[in-house]
């Protein structure tokens, strides 16, 4: 016999040589393909099918597999799968498996027992390689216990921050939440003294020039101005007849009918108007009236 049976391929319509057996082809394509990847292959479609012709060929003729296997891998699409884990819906970093990620997040779990971990895996797909930003298990742990660690400390700040405000007084209803700065008192309410005419309306806190004066409650900026000799001037209104003052100050940082929320910085300790040194002058205002401040903060 001169002849046997071969089959023509064809891709795209374009001849590309011949083979024993298209099954066998196609199955060298995707192993030639998923060889290459080594990893986070899902899928691997051939985009343009091949033709294949059963055609009696000179038995002489060879078949030219490897050549063709180079041309199809070019015409296939590979689907890639990998599993991202994030920490509070923030993605922290990727991992090839779903062993590998469930071993992740148990671990980090297991560690972190006494608390809430919220740590979640997702599945997913992608057709371009350069998505994948996949890491080892202990890089992934590390920069998800970096995460878990610094959530934690700041769930404690703000725990603290919130039972160090529900230990601050109230007048009138209005939460005094922050103390205007730290130092030292040198003059107290109602003392008399040769640089004012009356006693003292209010309460005067030494501390370095610049310090900045962070405002004790919400509320609306009613005064931003040089006043005599308190200097520079803040007032501040909280509503429900309560007001603070904030004087002597060498830069004020807020405008008239500017709203601020407590701790907002709102000026600078300076030593302007009638004043022997940097230190701020504090006034509470009830109903117009001051009072003594160390009734409520600077016990």
């Amino acid at each position: 016999m001169k002849y046997k049976p071969m089959y023509v391929v064809k891709i795209a319509g374009q001849e590309m040589g011949y083979v024993q057996n298209k099954e066998i082809l196609e199955t060298m394509v995707k192993q030639k393909v998923i060889e290459g990847e080594e990893k986070n292959v899902d899928t691997i479609d051939i985009k343009t099918p091949s033709e294949y012709e059963l055609k009696l060929v000179d038995r002489t003729l060879e078949t030219n597999e490897n050549e063709m296997v180079e041309a199809m891998q070019k015409n296939v699409e590979v689907t890639y799968k990998y599993y991202e884990i994030a920490f509070n819906e923030k993605t922290i970093n990727q991992v090839n498996t779903l062993e590998e990620a469930e071993e992740l997040v148990n671990e980090v779990k297991e560690e972190n027992s006494d608390n809430s971990i919220d740590l979640s895996i997702q599945e997913k797909y992608t057709e371009n390689k350069d998505e994948i930003k996949t890491s080892t298990i202990e890089v992934a742990k590390s920069d998800i216990q970096t995460e878990v660690t610094q959530k934690l400390k700041e769930d404690k700040r703000q725990k603290e921050e919130e039972e160090r405000i529900n230990k601050m007084p109230t007048i009138n209803g209005i939460k005094l939440a922050y103390l205007p700065v730290s130092g030292s008192i040198t003059s107290r309410y109602g003392v008399s003294s040769r640089l004012r005419k009356s006693t003292h309306t209010g309460l005067d806190i030494a501390t370095t020039q610049g310090t900045p004066i962070k405002v004790v409650a919400d509320g609306t900026v009613t005064n931003a101005s040089y006043s005599g000799s308190y200097g520079n001037l803040v007032k501040v209104d909280h509503g429900n007849n309560l007001e603070t003052w904030y004087a002597h100050t060498s830069k004020m940082y807020v405008k008239v009918g500017q709203k601020v929320n407590a701790g907002d910085v709102i000026a600078a300790v300076g030593s302007t108007g009638n004043s022997t040194g940097p230190h701020l002058h504090l006034e509470i205002r009830i109903n117009g009236e001051h009072v003594n401040p160390q009734d409520y903060l600077y016990k």
